[in-house]
C-alpha cells in the first residue's frame, strides 16, 4: 500500500484521512527538572547520599551554632512570619480563650512575629516569653510523642502545668488531657530528634 501526503504539515496518512496522532511535546526536556525531591532521591540514590554528607558536614561546622542558639522552633506562616496563625499567646492565660492578635500589637521574638490584643499583653509577653510560648514550638505533643512534627492549630488548645500547648486534632486534643504527664514525657523525649527534621 502507498502512503500519500494529504498536507505538507500533516503526518503522512492512507486514504487521505488525517492523522491525530500525538506530536512530539516541546517541552519534554524541562519535564526532568521538576522532577519531586522524593523521586529524585529514588532515581538517583548517590545524589541523595552527597546532599546528605554535605548537610552533615555543614552541621558539624557551622549550622550547629545557630541551631543551637534557639531552644523550640515555632510554628509560623512561611509566607508573613507570623507566629500560631496570628493568636495572642497572652490571651490564653489572661482571658481562657484563644483570640486573633492585632496588626497594630506585634512583637519579634525566637525568628517569628507575635500579635497581640493590647499592649498590656505585648509587654506581658515580652517581660517573660517563655511562660506564654506555646510548648514544643507550637507543634501538636501528641504527634511530637510519635516523632512527627504536626503544626497545632491555634484554636484547638490547652494549659498545662502553667504551659501552653496547641493540638491539630480535637482527638489529639483529648487523648492529652486523658494522660497529659505521659503524652508530655514521651514528647520531651522526642523533642530533640524531631528538631533536627525542622528547618532552623
Amino acid at each position: 500500500m502507498e502512503f500519500e501526503w494529504v498536507n505538507p504539515g500533516l503526518t503522512r496518512c492512507t486514504h487521505g484521512y488525517v492523522s491525530f496522532a500525538a506530536k512530539p511535546q516541546p517541552n519534554r526536556r524541562i519535564i526532568g527538572k521538576t522532577m519531586t525531591a522524593p523521586r529524585r532521591q529514588r532515581k538517583f540514590p548517590l545524589v541523595g547520599l552527597g546532599t546528605g554528607l554535605l548537610a552533615a558536614a555543614a552541621a558539624i561546622g557551622g549550622l550547629a551554632a545557630i541551631r543551637a542558639a534557639t531552644t523550640e522552633l515555632i510554628v509560623v506562616d512561611r509566607n508573613s512570619g507570623i507566629a500560631i496563625g496570628g493568636f495572642d499567646p497572652v490571651a490564653y492565660f489572661i482571658d481562657g480563650v484563644a483570640k486573633p492578635g492585632k496588626s497594630d500589637f506585634e512583637a519579634s521574638f525566637a525568628g517569628a512575629v507575635w500579635r497581640f490584643r493590647n499592649d498590656g499583653n505585648r509587654g506581658a509577653f515580652l517581660a517573660d516569653p517563655d511562660t506564654y510560648l506555646p510548648r514544643f514550638g507550637g507543634y501538636d505533643p501528641t504527634g511530637v510523642a510519635r516523632g512527627a512534627a504536626v503544626p497545632g492549630d491555634p484554636r484547638l488548645w490547652a494549659v498545662e502545668g502553667r504551659r501552653l500547648y496547641l493540638f491539630y486534632t480535637v482527638e489529639a486534643r483529648d487523648l492529652f488531657a486523658g494522660d497529659a504527664e505521659s503524652v508530655i514525657a514521651a514528647a520531651d523525649q522526642r523533642w530533640p530528634s524531631v528538631q533536627r527534621t525542622l528547618s532552623p
